[in-house]
Order: structure tokens, then sequence, then C-alpha cells
């Protein structure tokens, strides 16, 4: 009834706060077995992406799987795109699922003929193509919005492991100039390029994909979000292809100086260095390159870019384990410290004490060693006054 009732706020407030056995006790009581009915409300949606947005383990989300990833398509055709994105991401932050989120979605938003090349640019137009009475027939529209929730899902999509996001990765590499250039004039779908040239796709797929903008990187960069897409092209690309960026900008230099953003991404890609002494500025960039590879062979994934270390992910449900084993190695060192601690404390509180009783030994003696001198001095005194009278 709660959930009914609310928009999504405060009991968003209560998953994220929510101690884990509490967590897990609302999870089993309110919501399992119910998640697409909830799902299916206007306001009471909001709960259920909370919910899987702060899910502890993988387990919840195996659970949640079951229920709402058959249904995905379900979701999106009732607007519910926001439920959807709350699984990619979930998904993509527990490691868990990757491959199975991947699939249903993939199956959400094709037909059995489809090929796979339809899938990102429904996903970003992903309200146009919805409401089109023929799917089937469907094609970009050039100028139309970029759907948020649908770059959401596709920057979360972008993050997992490259062998589970083959037919996105195909998909976004075969979109046309026309179409690339389109989603790129939208912030949203700046963002969903960008995470692509973030992935751990191959650097030979992400160099395909900014070969199609040659030519336009500088209307790119004259935009206020495009500075950003510009220089992870430059990042992404190897010295044929920066030349190519770095081209493009120096036919719009004196435009792009006077913009916001304009300075900044000159000075970053060293445009004037270029125009000045083209062979030094290539003989800089292959050098960086180079550095950049050697860095790469030692810490990341040479294939994909990655600066990530090819270590598998930490499992999540193993760590409550681990940090009570944290705790308890905190409380062995405390208590060793304690007792290093209390015989230090003896040990100086001995050492004063024997300290103090010599220094009170040494006080008793002085007046007596003091007494005998003054004694040896006057009889050293009247023993010249007895001669002095004498002679």
């Amino acid at each position: 009834a709660y959930c009914t009732n609310g928009a999504g706020t405060p009991e968003g407030v209560i998953l994220e706060v929510a101690p884990d056995a509490l967590y897990d006790e609302i999870f089993l009581k309110i919501f399992k077995g119910s998640l697409y009915d909830i799902s299916c409300h206007h306001s009471a949606n909001f709960a259920v992406q909370a919910l899987i947005s702060y899910a502890r383990s993988q387990d919840q989300l195996g659970a949640t799987y079951e229920e709402l990833g058959p249904k995905m398509k379900d979701l999106l055709e009732i607007g519910r795109a926001g439920v959807v994105a709350s699984l990619i991401a979930a998904s993509q932050r527990l490691h868990a699922y990757e491959h199975k989120f991947s699939k249903a979605l993939a199956t959400a938003v094709t037909a059995a003929n489809d090929a796979p090349k339809c899938i990102v640019p429904r996903i970003l137009l992903l309200e146009n193509y919805l409401f089109c009475n023929d799917k089937a027939n469907w094609s970009w529209t050039s100028g139309c919005k970029i759907h948020t929730m649908g770059s959401l899902i596709l920057q979360s999509l972008f993050k997992y492991p490259s062998e589970y996001i083959q037919p996105y990765i195909t998909s976004i590499v075969s979109m046309e100039n026309s179409q690339i250039l389109d989603a790129l004039k939208d912030a949203a779908g700046a963002r969903v390029i960008e995470a692509f040239l973030s992935s751990k796709a191959l650097d030979k797929q992400k160099k395909k994909l900014i070969s199609k903008l040659k030519g336009h990187f500088g209307e790119l960069a004259m935009l206020p979000s495009g500075s950003f897409t510009v220089e992870k092209c430059f990042n992404a690309s190897d010295v044929p292809l920066r030349e190519a960026i770095v081209s493009d900008l120096l036919a719009v230099q004196k435009e792009l100086s006077r913009t916001k953003q304009g300075p900044l991404l000159l000075r970053n890609l060293d445009v004037d260095g270029f125009s000045r002494r083209p062979e030094q500025w290539r003989s800089r960039q292959k050098s960086k390159l180079n550095i950049y590879k050697e860095f790469l062979a030692e810490f990341g994934d040479t294939e994909s870019g990655s600066w990530e270390r090819k270590n598998p992910p930490t499992d999540t449900s193993k760590k409550v384990s681990q940090q009570t084993g944290i705790k308890k190695m905190r409380q062995e060192i405390d208590n060793v410290l304690a007792s290093f601690t209390s015989t230090d404390a003896s040990e100086k509180h001995k050492k004063k004490k024997s300290g103090k009783s010599q220094g009170d030994n040494n006080v008793e003696q002085k007046p007596s060693s003091d007494k005998k001198k003054r004694k040896h001095q006057k009889d050293e005194h009247s023993n010249s006054s007895q001669k002095k009278l004498k002679s």
C-alpha cells in the first residue's frame, strides 16, 4: 500500500540507509513475487528502481532478474525504461548476470530476423521506436531527440565486459556517418559515444567509428559539450587519426578560441604546435602513444585500452565476512598495542620510582659531605692562626 502511494523518494532513502538484514526483509516480504506488478504502477515503479539500485548481493539481483528479465520488452512498451536502466546499472555494479541482462535487452528491442546493427539506434531513439506503428520498417529519424533513459542504459552497458556486449559494439560501429553525427549533436547521445570510446572494445573498433567523423570534428568542437567528445576521440586514436582531428580543428581555430570550451581543447591537443611544427608534433604524439602502450602492458589491457587491471571482480557476497575479518584483526591489533602500552607504562613507573629514590639518597648524602668540607676548612684556618701567633 505504501509503494502505490509514494512517488519514489522516501522509499529510496529508506532502502539506501537500511541495514542489510532490514533490506533483505523488505525485499522478501514486500517486493519478491510482485516486482512486475509494482513496476507497472505509475508511481510504485520508482520504489522498484530504488530497490534495484541499492541491491546488496548477487542473489538479490538474481531473484530480480527471474521476475523482470523476461519482461523487459513489456516494461519498455509501457514506459518503464527507468526500471530497465536500474537493472542494467545494478548488474554492472555488482558484476552479476551481465550476459543475461544484455541478451534480454537485445531481445526486447529486436525481432527474430532483425540484424544486430539496429540495436543501438533503437535504444538511442527508444521512444520514437516504441511508438512507431510499423516497427519492422522503422528507420533512424534525423533530428529526433535522444532518449534520456536509452542513453543511460547504453552508458551502463558499455561498462560491461566486451564479451557480453558484442551485438551492441557491432551495432554502434555499423551506424551511418549521419546517424553518429546526429547522436553527437545531442548531449545524451554524446555521452553514449564517449562511453563506447572508454569501453573495453577493441582499438580497431573504436577507430572505425572515429574515422566516420572525419571532416566534422571542427563542427563538433564548437558545440558546448562537443569538446569532451572530440578529446575522447583524440585519445582513442592513432597518430594519423589524431592528425585528421587536429587538422579539422585548425580550420576553425579562430572561431573555436572565442568559445568557452575552445581554448582548453586547442591547448590539450596542441593545435598551435601542429600548425607551426607538424613533424615535431607527430614525433611527440608517437612518443606519448608508446609510453601509453608501455603503461597498459604493465597495468592494463592492451587490446581494449583499459586502465583497469585484468583481475576478476570482487565477489560482493564475501563483503560481510571480509568486514568481520577486518574488525577482528583491528581488535587483535588494539589488544596487542594495549598490552605493549601497559608494559611500557609499568616499566616507566619503575624507572621513575628508582630514579626518585636515588635522587633522595643524593640529597641525603650531600649535607654530610658539605659538613666535612666546612670542618676541614675550619681546621686549616685554626692551624694557620696558631702558626702566626707563635711567630
